[in-house]
């Protein structure tokens, strides 16, 4: 067994615990692994330990990866998840090339992703990110924003709303962390009952992964307990 692969049955099992001690189903919880920065060949590791799910926030360095995996039979069924920042210039490849985005938070980008959205495609999965801390240093729109850009969403037909997404306060005080998450978790119920497409609540990385859990994550974003420290160019 490789590090990649021990490293991902880890986290497996560290969800399966944490959704038990919540009263959940580990079912209940996609991992996402976040790929970012990370070469190919740590992709295809991850792909032959069972990971189908990953995410990357650099749009060129996402499409070298995506266009060498998709060419090739031996790792089909790959989902592909935009999670970073999207510039106005970018859309179009991300548009083109990935099956999920969690970083919608303007009514310009989703109107730019449903226009290049390819029609031999199935609409694109789109999260709207919201800034639950209300940091400066955070992208994503704030609460009372949600349910007016998700109505906007709703109407493009080549977009498909799917939840919501956020990064908690960047502190080690995990009682505001829960705070952030069951504000999120209340949101994203609220928009469950509106929208019959909305079943992802985005939150959760590999330091408040337990604390999401527990409030109401449909999906965790792990990326360094998987793949190992990033290298920044």
């Amino acid at each position: 067994m490789n590090d990649i692969e021990s490293r991902l049955l880890a986290i497996k099992e560290q969800i399966t615990s944490h959704a038990r001690q919540a009263g959940r189903s580990p079912n209940e919880i996609k991992l996402l692994a976040v790929s970012k920065t990370k070469p190919v060949e740590a992709i295809q590791e991850a792909y032959q330990a069972g990971q189908r799910l990953f995410g990357e926030s650099y749009v060129q360095e996402a499409i070298t990866k995506i266009q060498q995996l998709n060419n090739s039979s031996d790792y089909a069924g790959i989902e592909w998840h935009f999670i970073g920042p999207l510039q106005s210039n970018k859309t179009k490849l991300v548009a083109e090339h990935f099956d999920w985005v969690h970083s919608i938070d303007r009514e310009k980008t989703a109107q730019r992703l449903n226009e290049q959205r390819p029609a031999n495609l199935p609409a694109l999965n789109v999260c709207i990110q919201v800034n639950i801390s209300g940091e400066r240093t955070k992208s994503g729109i704030t609460a009372d924003e949600v349910f007016g850009l998700a109505g906007i969403i709703s109407e493009f037909p080549h977009l498909k709303l799917r939840g919501l997404m956020t990064i908690a306060e960047n502190t080690d005080d995990l009682d505001v962390v829960r705070d952030n998450f069951l504000h999120m978790q209340e949101l994203f119920n609220r928009l469950k009952n509106q929208y019959p497409s909305v079943d992802t609540l985005s939150m959760g990385m590999t330091d408040d992964m337990s604390v999401a859990i527990s409030s109401g994550s449909t999906m965790v974003r792990i990326g360094t307990a998987i793949f190992g420290s990033r290298e920044y160019k």
